[in-house]
């Protein structure tokens, strides 16, 4: 062999923020497509300073500059599946919504894992209450399967969620609402035990891990939709992909290099075969 790649990989253009301090965002996006053998591109929403304690600013990128960036990609490179994290406003979402069935036109496998990131681990707002509607009313019905956390299906449905009962009349209503498949993550949850309850078609499934006692979660759910996206990408069934993308982060976070004071990052790089 000539150590030349043997395939093409599968092309992941992930529209979100910037994370500076690489555990979270595009960065932690970037890592988890690239780990997991896929080919990572990025259309940046907003910078910001960030780090294990917190978000300590947010500058946001212009809806014209955010099009351009989005559209230098699909004019040249093309994508096979679409992530989107922290988007910012209306404005904003409008444009990602825009171009995401523009390019679904002429590519209608392009697959979107929308992320409905709002709130950062260290508790700042990264989805204004006004951009919540443009969010529901443009971008979910584009969407292939959304992945909240209980915390945001909490604000996108309205509802109390404490139990996996809860759980799964929260992803019942969102998938009624979006025609999306719906993976309502638990780890907000109280208690060892964690479930993630997904919905399609095929009725409900949920995925069950034991919690693990550790500090260093930032960027889990960036890290699962990517994760998620890239699978996809290449071609896995809905479910193993999920069962995958759980596993990958799982050992992520399970191999964390233990920086920063407050919620410190994943180790994106750790060895993972799939199977």
């Amino acid at each position: 062999m000539d150590g030349r790649r043997q395939s093409t990989p599968a092309r992941v253009l992930s529209i979100a923020g910037s994370d500076s301090g690489g555990g979270a965002g595009i960065q932690a996006d970037i890592k988890a497509i690239t780990a997991l053998g896929g080919y990572a591109m990025t259309a940046i929403t907003a910078l910001t300073a960030q780090n294990t304690l917190g978000v300590q600013g947010i500058y946001p990128v212009t809806p014209d500059f955010l099009r351009q960036q989005i559209r230098s990609v699909l004019d040249d490179l093309g994508t096979d599946a679409f992530k989107t994290g922290m988007l910012g406003g209306p404005a904003e979402i409008q444009v990602v919504a825009e171009e995401i069935a523009a390019y679904r036109q002429q590519t209608p496998h392009a697959l979107l894992v929308l992320d409905p990131v709002m709130v950062a681990k260290g508790g700042a707002a990264l989805l204004a209450e006004d951009a919540i509607s443009t969010v529901k009313t443009h971008l979910f019905p584009l969407a292939t399967v959304l992945t909240p956390n209980l915390p945001e299906a909490e604000r996108l449905t309205g509802r109390s969620l404490q139990t996996v009962q809860d759980m799964r009349l929260a992803a019942r209503q969102l998938r009624e609402e979006t025609g999306a498949a719906v993976l309502l993550k638990g780890g907000h949850l109280s208690g060892e035990d964690l479930v993630d309850v997904f919905l399609d078609d095929a009725g409900f499934t949920e995925f069950a891990d034991k919690r693990i006692a550790t500090r260093h979660t930032h960027g889990t759910g960036c890290t699962l939709a990517s994760a998620l996206a890239t699978l996809l990408a290449q071609n896995h069934s809905m479910t193993d992909a999920i069962h995958l993308s759980r596993q990958y982060v799982r050992n992520a976070i399970l191999e964390a290099p233990g920086f920063g004071q407050g919620a410190g990052p994943l180790w994106h790089a750790h060895s993972f075969v799939k199977s």
